[in-house]
């Protein structure tokens, strides 16, 4: 119940400065570290949660690019998440090449895994939010395959 009320009540990604984090193992699959939704971090265990919430760093940074993704897309969650639902329905096809293909093609999570080591690179980028991830939709999933695995994403 809470995570629908935040749903409904959760600011616009431009209102948005910094995003705490929670425990959902509901929300937050197995297998992945963190996840952002409608402004704020869930993790599995409590432990990820506090390190999140006491500083900056690679993780957390991966998902403060998702908020400045969503302040581009018009500055709107439910664009942003049907943009990324829209990128991960595409690259489905390559499931069978890629492990979650689907979510490792997404162009949201290319830019945010190739950025998420430059705690900078927010502060680069600016309040409007990142575009880099348009370049990486414009590509082909053949073209991302590709620069994915020359880059080690994933």
């Amino acid at each position: 119940m809470n995570f629908l009320l935040s749903i409904f009540c959760s600011p616009r990604p431009g209102a948005v400065v910094d995003m705490p984090a929670s425990v959902s193992k509901w929300l937050c699959r197995k297998g992945y570290t963190a996840i952002t939704l409608f402004g704020r971090i869930y993790t599995r265990e409590q432990a990820a949660a506090d390190r999140l919430n006491a500083r900056l760093d690679a993780l957390k940074n991966h998902e403060m690019i998702h908020l400045r993704q969503a302040q581009n897309t018009r500055n709107s969650w439910l664009l942003f998440y049907l943009l990324y639902g829209w990128h991960s329905l595409l690259a489905l096809r390559y499931f069978r090449r890629t492990r979650n293909a689907a979510y490792y093609l997404n162009p949201f999570e290319i830019e945010a895994y190739c950025h998420m080591y430059d705690l900078h690179y927010l502060d680069h980028v600016g309040r409007g939010g990142t575009d880099e991830w348009r370049k990486f939709a414009k590509m082909s999933l053949a073209a991302r395959l590709r620069y994915i695995r020359r880059n080690n994403i994933g």
